[in-house]
């Protein structure tokens, strides 16, 4: 299996301690050209204390495309708050050029109803639409999360006849084992907007694993990414690849660290 460097993307929760330009920067050393930016950074904002502007120049000066913000949350629970950060979020993405936004299910072990979630959706498209950007719906593995599944939530883009996508993330679908029985039949390859890697050693219960598990891609990544990306590649898919790993252990690592870990991630794939 070969993918081409073009077709991944780096999220900047790998990298919490540097500023936007070095992060674009260590990007474009990894001869990568796309990023993903959040909303959950330490300074609490997407940009930082820069203005769209300068990190659209950023952006140009190292070759970096930003595909995503993330996240809206929790996007299945609309609120008047809901909508007003929503649409914050939607005029940022279109001042930075960024492709899409995410939207992230509750995780609190409340439970909404499939059909509130398709009210949800389409309540939230026409301001995806009046922005001009793609919503990614990325269901939440965990067990306490509204909306599990993959292929749930794709039937209910379908259902809400909406043009939003998914975000398959390989950890999440890890997770919710219900998916996997029938996912080369029941998954539709053309709903995913993109893929989320990460990797995960731990061996304690699966159940039990959160965000903090979550590191690079390694040869004992008990998730088996190399194998969930076979299949993909298989079924069709020709998107985009994004490393999103979540443990606290990234806040030690320095600018050679990622690197390294970029770089090995991707061999392993490539191998």
């Amino acid at each position: 299996m070969y993918i081409d460097h073009n077709r991944f993307c780096i999220n900047r929760k790998i990298a919490p301690n540097l500023s936007i330009e070095q992060f674009f920067k260590l990007v474009n050393r990894c001869g990568i050209n796309k990023v993903e930016l959040r909303n959950d950074m330490p300074s609490g904002k997407v940009t930082d204390d820069l203005s769209a502007l300068q990190v659209n120049s950023l952006a140009d000066k190292y070759g970096q495309e930003i595909m995503t913000i993330n996240a809206i949350y929790p996007f299945n629970q609309i609120t008047a708050p809901l909508l007003e950060k929503t649409e914050e979020l939607l005029k940022e993405a279109r001042s930075l050029g960024a492709k899409s936004l995410v939207l992230c299910p509750l995780n609190d072990n409340t439970r909404i109803p499939f059909e509130e979630t398709v009210i949800a959706l389409q309540t939230l498209a026409p301001l995806f639409e009046k922005y001009g950007v793609e919503g990614l719906v990325e269901p939440l593995g965990f067990p306490g999360s509204s909306l599990r599944s993959a292929v749930q939530s794709q039937a209910l883009i379908r259902d809400a006849q909406v043009s939003f996508k998914i975000v398959l993330d390989t950890f999440h679908h890890y997770l919710f084992v219900e998916d996997e029985a029938d996912f080369e039949t029941t998954i539709d390859i053309e709903l995913i907007g993109l893929v989320h890697l990460s990797g995960v050693e731990d061996g304690r219960i699966k159940a039990t694993l959160s965000d903090e598990e979550r590191v690079m891609l390694t040869t004992l990544d008990r998730m088996k990414n190399v194998e969930q990306v076979k299949r993909l590649e298989k079924l069709g898919y020709q998107g985009i690849y994004s490393f999103e790993p979540f443990s606290s252990v990234l806040a030690g690592w320095g600018e050679e660290d990622i690197e390294r870990e970029i770089h090995a991630s991707i061999a392993l794939l490539n191998d």
